[in-house]
């Protein structure tokens, strides 16, 4: 079966649903299909293009309900132009004009629920509740499988579960590496770091969910004890300048300029990854599967993620890497002071563990196995084959 295969996603910049768009469309060109994006744009357009792919441009990434109203008809008309076989959406704007557009083309609907989409409303949880809606809904954890059954008890022969893949890469990086350095690893950023100085890496854009305040708070708490460590943020801040401006200041006031590190966008992470003595991923709301803690485990590297959503299920505390209370500063601190202090064979073995774990549970191979065997799955169901 020569699949057609369309992804609806609001932007392709940096983030775990876009990232999985370039890997889909991979996989379906490999299989001898062809894979259209429909998005306004984003960095990620030229990855798609490389591997095969063709993008369409519209204007979903917005919540205005006349754009979104007129966007039903342009998808429709995109989809039809390209015979697509199926629709895909992973963002609940875009997925209330993909699901009607599908309703006037008779096509398959898929829907993958890539957040926990908090509900405080009665308009909101109706809002996300689109994500619900597909004739086939994708979770990435279980965690959000069960959320999601809880949240919109829909019937659940209707759910998978896919957790997301790691690109082969992140298992190529080897298991020791000479970390110390006058550079950040995959940028251009000087730094002048001791040998005995650690390197702790929290990738993620610089917004307050993911813990930038925790993490700086915990290691001040580390260099008053003596532990000189380096904090290194990868990630944009996509506007978001008074928080960056805050997280300056809170660099100021604990003294730490010179260990503190913000870097943007970093395009090469396999090399970020393999420069880190410790991954963290420090958010301080549940992830709906947490990518950077998957990635830190699949690089060999100690790995700290916060205590909730999918981590609980990807680090296996105390055998793949270690988990510590979110948003709580001082006991971040003490899991980083004693993953530090980790004999070298204690070291060793959870580092392997991890990147076996890994590769068993979460490849992109696998991933990308699953999510085709359900486009199948459903397009024969749709031509009663």
């Amino acid at each position: 079966m020569s699949l057609k295969i369309v992804q609806i996603i609001p932007a392709l910049d940096a983030g775990g649903a876009e990232r999985t768009v370039v890997e889909i469309t991979r996989a379906v060109i490999k299989a001898g299909g062809q894979a259209l994006c429909i998005t306004a744009g984003g960095r990620l357009e030229d990855e798609v293009i490389a591997v095969g792919g063709s993008i369409a441009h519209l204007p979903v990434h917005s919540k205005n309900p006349y754009v979104m109203w007129r966007n039903v008809g342009r998808i429709a008309k995109i989809a039809k132009g390209f015979d697509a076989d199926l629709l895909h959406a992973r963002s609940r704007a875009p997925a209330w004009s993909a699901k009607a557009a599908c309703q006037r083309l008779s096509l398959p609907f898929v829907t993958t629920y890539h957040g926990t989409y908090n509900a405080r409303s009665a308009p909101k949880r109706y809002y996300n509740s689109i994500m619900a809606a597909g004739d086939a809904v994708i979770a990435n954890s279980g965690f959000i499988a069960r959320r999601i059954l809880d949240e919109h008890a829909i019937e659940e022969s209707r759910l998978t579960v896919i957790p997301r893949g790691v690109a082969p890469l992140y298992f190529d990086i080897p298991m020791t590496m000479d970390t110390a350095g006058s550079t950040i690893p995959g940028t251009t950023l000087k730094i002048n770091r001791a040998p005995n100085e650690p390197m702790i890496v929290l990738p993620g854009r610089l917004t307050r969910w993911k813990g930038q305040e925790s993490a700086i708070d915990a290691v001040t708490r580390l260099h008053q004890e003596g532990h000189k460590a380096h904090l290194v943020l990868a990630g944009d801040a996509q506007g978001r300048d008074h928080y960056v401006e805050a997280l300056h200041h809170q660099v100021a006031r604990a003294a730490l300029e010179g260990y503190v590190h913000f870097c943007g966008h970093v395009e090469d992470m396999a090399a970020l990854y393999g420069g880190a003595d410790i991954v963290l991923s420090a958010s301080i709301e549940p992830e709906a599967f947490g990518r950077v803690a998957v990635e830190g485990q699949a690089s060999a590297r100690l790995t700290v993620a916060a205590a909730h959503g999918g981590a609980l299920e990807t680090v296996l505390d105390g055998q793949t890497g270690f988990h510590f209370q979110p948003a709580n500063a001082e006991h971040l601190a003490d899991v980083l002071k004693n993953a530090l202090r980790l004999d070298t064979d204690t070291h060793q073995h959870i580092r392997t563990t991890a990147r076996k774990h890994t590769l068993a549970h979460y490849s992109r191979k696998a991933m990308c196995a699953k999510t085709l065997g359900l486009y199948r799955h459903l397009i024969c169901m749709r031509k009663g084959n």
